[in-house]
């Protein structure tokens, strides 16, 4: 296996399509107009900030193997406030339920909930909730609302979408 300071993007480009680029005007699930699809960054000198602070797991993190670089997973996988995001290339959205990749999704699922963190599946804006038990497919989730996760103790049993003025306001 390699280590994650030998990792390169190389020809994977598949955060240009799966990421929004707020700077660019870029929305999710459409390559952004500077990619050259398997060849990268047609602008990489002069990219926006939040392209050149941007890294997946894949390339800073050498326990996922080679198997997991996005170009190959059809999977971007990035960190939230609260957990794991996998973003799934939109013509492969069953990706994540692959093997090797779904049990160790769930393995992560299981491992999160003792620990406080979340495993969300992304394809476009439709996002899943995984627990070890259950996935709650919460639908099509926009910039001004989030999921929020109903408890029993640790147990995730209930997962609803609501606008982020009902939890913050």
């Amino acid at each position: 296996m390699t280590s994650s300071a030998e990792r390169l993007c190389g020809d994977c480009t598949l955060c240009c399509k799966v990421v929004a680029i707020e700077e660019l005007g870029k929305p999710v699930n459409s390559w952004c107009g500077h990619c050259r699809p398997g060849r990268g960054c047609a602008i990489y000198v002069d990219r926006p900030a939040e392209c050149e602070s941007f890294s997946c797991l894949w390339l800073v993190n050498d326990l996922l193997g080679d198997q997991w670089k996005p170009d190959r997973s059809k999977l971007v996988l990035t960190t939230s406030e609260d957990g794991i995001e996998i973003r799934c290339d939109p013509g492969f959205p069953d990706a994540w339920r692959k093997e090797p990749f779904g049990s160790e999704i769930r393995a992560w699922a299981v491992s999160g909930e003792s620990n406080d963190l979340t495993v969300l599946v992304i394809i476009g804006k439709r996002m899943i909730l995984i627990t070890p038990d259950q996935e709650f497919d919460v639908g099509l989730v926009g910039p001004d609302e989030q999921i929020v996760r109903e408890l029993e103790g640790t147990k995730v049993v209930g997962a609803k979408v609501v606008k982020s003025c009902n939890v913050e306001c």
